[in-house]
């Protein structure tokens, strides 16, 4: 059995247990009410709406914010529910620890998975390095942050994943290759069933090959691992202070892509690129010729092969002191992929000698498409230009004293196909009430998107007037409670100070 990194194992564990959506960046408090444009200052703030840096922390004796370990992580799909996602988890931890399996234990987590893929599973897990920023009235706000981010999204249709998870038996094949004391025959599919004879299965054989498009038509699979040095500034630009003021912020970040892959049958041609790290071991990929980088499969973090850039850019305003008012433009920008690219060669399909998945991660159907024997060809490119997965947002919110605050959000994708990206638009109501100086709890209202109707909440514990702040939070308080929540989630901070 082929072992990925132990991160991306850790990875895949995570997300199996928790969910999270990139609507909010990373902000446990944002999480837990499901709005964040009005919401967030300091460096949290930063791909969310950098404006915002010019409002100050909320402390008035208070300028630098930093932090670290901030986490969070997510899975959200139409047929989610806890059974299915113990058996899910339980494939991956099987496949990571090397567990054993029993007939009962396949036979569910094959049904959950394709029940997954099948419908549509998105996952992703961010977490923040380190986090600085220094703001002040006259100077305005600087911000800083170091981010990891995973993501991956699959939707397949049924001849698609017939393939990926039956192999050479997908009920697709008309014919079966099959060797028996040295001599090759071919048979009808249906004719088979013994375990003997299945066996001797060497291959699914199509007689009149499929193109490209027959098995891959409606499927899509995309996946992206970034790190990403982000930068912002921003500050009061018109207006008078607690009557009305108008503040521009603009971002940008460096991006270091660790891998990247890119399925879409969706349109008339299907289209594949991609371009994986040497320690992701994916045979045939790393073994065809082409400019790659050399890397032990037992380094703890992959380094880049894409380097891009993006900016964001943002105005807000407040008025009277309370309603803050604020729309952004974030990541619009390019990722060069030039170590370890490969494109879809256009073939037709004639037979498939592949195996039956057994385990999973993230990135088994990604090998089984590949591999030898598999669905589909590669061939190597010199190099390859994406865009960033943009995106637009509008923001509102009303501020009552210190204790209650209240807002919405509408967050939409200004390239929903890119990887990494949200899939439709995403609105959102919510809040926060302090109960005390120190406990802050956040409620709110998602929907829309891969989201059907998720009421996020949040605590936040925050001491010394700010100078430390703790909380977790999950994007749907349902899922804790009900076997019909469509996503699980959770975000967790607990190094935030303030000085």
């Amino acid at each position: 059995m082929k072992k990925t990194p132990f991160f991306c194992s850790w990875i895949c564990i995570l997300f199996t247990v928790f969910g999270y959506t990139q609507t909010n960046g990373i902000g446990f408090s944002a999480v837990g009410k499901g709005v964040a444009t009005t919401f967030l200052t300091d460096y949290q703030c930063l791909g969310i709406n950098p404006s915002a840096l010019g409002w100050g922390t909320g402390y008035s004796a208070k300028h630098f914010t930093f932090g670290s370990s901030e986490f969070g992580f997510g899975i959200s799909s139409d047929v989610l529910t806890k059974d299915k996602l113990s058996n899910f988890m339980q494939t991956i931890k099987n496949q990571v620890f090397g567990n054993t399996y029993t007939a009962s234990d396949l036979a569910a987590q094959k049904a959950s998975l394709l029940n997954y893929v099948n419908a549509g599973v998105s996952l992703d897990m961010t977490y923040n390095w380190a986090g600085l920023a220094y703001q002040s009235k006259v100077f305005g706000g600087i911000g800083f942050n170091i981010r990891e981010t995973y993501q991956w999204y699959t939707k397949l249709s049924e001849n698609t994943s017939d393939v990926i998870f039956n192999g050479k038996y997908a009920s697709v094949f008309d014919s079966l290759r099959i060797v028996n004391n040295g001599d090759t025959t071919i048979i009808q599919n249906s004719t088979i069933s013994h375990p003997d004879s299945l066996s001797m299965v060497i291959g699914g054989f199509l007689k009149n090959p499929n193109s490209l498009n027959d098995l891959l038509k409606g499927s899509q699979i995309k996946m992206s691992w970034d790190r990403t040095y982000n930068f912002g500034y921003g500050r009061s630009i018109f207006g008078v202070k607690n009557t009305f003021e108008i503040f521009a912020g603009i971002g940008a970040r460096i991006i270091k892509s660790m891998a990247m892959f890119d399925l879409d049958g969706t349109k008339n041609k299907p289209s594949l690129i991609s371009a994986f790290a040497p320690s992701f071991n994916l045979s045939t990929i790393n073994s065809l010729k082409g400019k790659t980088i050399n890397l032990s499969s037992t380094d703890f973090l992959p380094p880049a092969i894409g380097n891009g850039y993006s900016f964001d850019y943002a105005m807000s305003a407040i008025i009277g002191g309370k309603l803050k008012v604020a729309i952004a433009f974030n990541n619009i920008g390019l990722i060069t992929y030039d170590k370890n690219v490969y494109k879809l060669k256009d073939t037709l399909v004639s037979e498939v000698t592949m195996s039956n998945l057994y385990d999973f991660t993230t990135l088994n159907p990604i090998e089984q498409l590949v591999q030898r024997g598999g669905i589909v060809t590669l061939e190597g490119t010199n190099k390859y230009t994406i865009a960033t997965p943009a995106n637009f947002r509008l923001g509102s919110s009303y501020h009552f004293k210190n204790r209650l605050s209240i807002g919405i959000d509408i967050v939409a994708p200004l390239n929903s196909n890119q990887p990494g990206n949200i899939r439709n638009s995403v609105i959102s109501i919510g809040g926060d009430l302090k109960l005390f100086k120190w406990l802050q709890l956040s409620l709110g209202y998602l929907g829309g998107g891969v989201y059907a109707h998720n009421l996020p909440v949040g605590v936040t514990f925050i001491k010394n007037e700010g100078k430390f702040e703790c909380g977790i939070a999950s994007r749907d308080a349902v899922s804790f409670f009900s076997d019909r929540s469509h996503s699980l989630s959770i975000a967790l901070g607990f190094a935030r100070f303030r000085l």
